[in-house]
């Protein structure tokens, strides 16, 4: 059976085996949910609102990102204008990152389902209560360890 974690009880400041790691400012495709949905994503299903951003990265990997979180953490390349459907660029933002040395689950918060990840794949804390579990040749590709 695989463990399922819930966020707010990982903390990977406590946890030796974290590393501090940068997401890289890679563009990727993003249009706006017009209606609530669910999105499938390598690691799982995971639920949107309306008008969440859904983003698809160059490998053709899918995730949605809460509207408020999206306008504070994303750019648009031009001609994309801020708010519509086209090409972002993250801001570089500093993470934690751990490996995982065994499969792992992951509910994530309100409800908006579980993300799953095997050896090799990362589990990644944006802030205490908000990770994600982010394939390993993807983590390799999107953020760079700092340590």
């Amino acid at each position: 059976m695989v463990p399922t974690a819930m966020p707010e009880t990982l903390d990977l400041a406590a946890d030796p085996a974290a590393r501090r790691a940068r997401k890289r400012p890679v563009a990727v495709a993003v249009t706006f949910a017009p209606s609530a949905g669910t999105l499938a994503t390598r690691e799982g299903d995971v639920r949107y609102a309306a008008g969440d951003a859904l983003l698809t990265g160059e490998a053709g990997d899918r995730w949605p990102v809460a509207r408020a979180t999206f306008d504070a953490g994303y750019e648009p390349i031009a001609p994309t204008v801020a708010g519509r459907d086209g090409t972002y660029r993250k801001q570089p933002r500093d993470v934690l990152a751990k490996q995982l040395a065994a499969p792992l689950s992951v509910e994530l918060s309100a409800g908006r389902g579980t993300l799953r990840g095997g050896v090799g794949d990362w589990l990644v804390q944006y802030a205490p209560g908000d990770v994600a579990v982010v394939g390993g040749s993807i983590f390799a590709r999107t953020y760079e360890l700092a340590d």
